[in-house]
């Protein structure tokens, strides 16, 4: 693991404060991102006011390089509360040993809780992490009796770091003034390889229900079993209603075709989706997994052929690119910041958001071109690689906290 090291003022390490609603062991994307980014970064010492959502884990920990405190509890009325109890501790710690940044992961309850401390601290820099994946509207009706408050979150900002364009442009809308710097999150290489490091087959993730070596798959046309794996969270702007539409769609394109739809996640929607897979009569093609922790998934991933998210809302996609990693092609909406990394027809292929006709037209394409798969997983790895490792990403990152303490 690359370390990255900038010369420590005076023999102290700069003290990050990083303000986060969730963290381990409840985590998504963003609260990953940090964990990663952190493990990474040894010249800084970092700090972290979480929300107590479940009893169980302790008010004090040591998280890899984070001291990480818990306040307050869980439920909504905790998640509202969380802002006031995070900085009366921020201040407190900030009296026993100041800090030189005070990090919110995302603007909204974490934001509100830095501009609390800020209050009591002006001197202390402000860097805003973007990392909403949730549709703009929906945001917007979330802060609708706040908005002067939620605006002066953007404007107060000295620093922002979003995961892609579409949030970096979000932020200047919301009334930003400061430098605002693209930094996506990365993927861990190692995890989404073959055992020993030797990179994933092109075009074909299929392995050993172990996860062994990863080995070109033996199937060679839509008559035989095709497996198309989404990994999501079972939500409204994820689509995955419109996957399952898609399934009726394919068996009628490409009929005696033997294919599953392997969903992995879990969610408020479950019911709902299982539901609708009965009524249309896709249940023989469509597999409920449920819950799946994230280091099963390169074993699923290994087993799949496609990849496949028809997301209404995207702030960047890192499902997209954990697939990639793995091997598999990936078939997505043209929403968010998707665009960053699929370009049509070279790193993965785009269907019409709300459009299970033209997902299953696309899927049927794949199901059907050898040749086409291989492409796209040979150059969607190959981005990854470039772009999106951890410590490319927290190379930048380090530069970045460097500039501010």
């Amino acid at each position: 693991m690359a370390q990255f090291n900038y010369k420590i003022s005076n023999g102290v390490k700069p003290r990050i404060l990083i303000f986060s609603l969730a963290y381990e062991p409840w985590i998504g994307g963003a609260e990953l991102a940090v964990r990663y980014t952190t493990d990474r970064l040894f010249n800084y010492e970092f700090d972290l006011i979480t929300c107590q959502l479940k009893s169980g884990p302790p008010k004090k920990e040591k998280v890899g390089n984070v001291n990480v405190y818990r306040v307050g509890f869980g439920g909504r009325l905790g998640k509202y509360l969380y802002p006031f109890f995070a900085a009366r501790l921020a201040n407190k710690l900030h009296r026993r040993a100041p800090y030189a940044v005070a990090w919110s992961i995302m603007a909204a309850y974490a934001g509100a809780a830095t501009m609390l401390f800020l209050r009591r601290q002006p001197g202390v820099k402000f860097l805003l992490t973007l990392q909403e994946g949730d549709p703009i509207e929906h945001i917007h009706s979330r802060v609708r009796y706040v908005q002067g408050q939620w605006r002066k979150i953007f404007s107060r900002a000295d620093h922002i770091q979003a995961i892609s364009n579409f949030l970096a442009e979000w932020a200047k809308k919301e009334g930003a003034k400061c430098p605002i710097e693209v930094i996506p999150n990365g993927v861990d290489l190692d995890k989404f390889s073959a055992k020993g490091g030797s990179p994933p087959s092109p075009g074909y993730g299929r392995a050993g229900a172990s996860g062994g070596k990863f080995q070109k798959s033996d199937i060679k046309n839509a008559n035989q079993n095709f497996k198309i794996t989404t990994a999501s969270r079972l939500v409204h702007k994820n689509g995955i209603d419109i996957l399952v539409l898609a399934a009726a769609r394919l068996k009628s394109m490409i009929p005696g075709s033997k294919f599953v739809i392997q969903i992995l996640g879990a969610g408020p929607e479950e019911a709902k989706l299982k539901r609708l897979a009965r009524d249309i009569g896709v249940t023989s093609s469509v597999e409920f997994v449920g819950h799946v922790a994230p280091d099963d998934l390169p074993k699923y991933y290994a087993d799949a052929d496609v990849f496949v998210r028809p997301s209404r809302s995207e702030g960047l996609g890192s499902a997209f690119l954990e697939a990639m990693a793995a091997g598999l092609p990936v078939v997505g909406t043209p929403v968010g910041g998707i665009p960053d990394f699929l370009k049509e027809g070279e790193t993965g292929l785009f269907c019409r958001s709300e459009d299970p006709a033209d997902l299953a037209q696309k899927l049927a394409g794949l199901m059907q071109n050898d040749d086409l798969r291989s492409k796209l997983a040979r150059n969607g790895r190959k981005l990854v690689e470039s772009e999106y490792a951890w410590e490319r990403i927290a190379g930048q990152m380090d530069k970045l906290l460097n500039r501010l303490a």
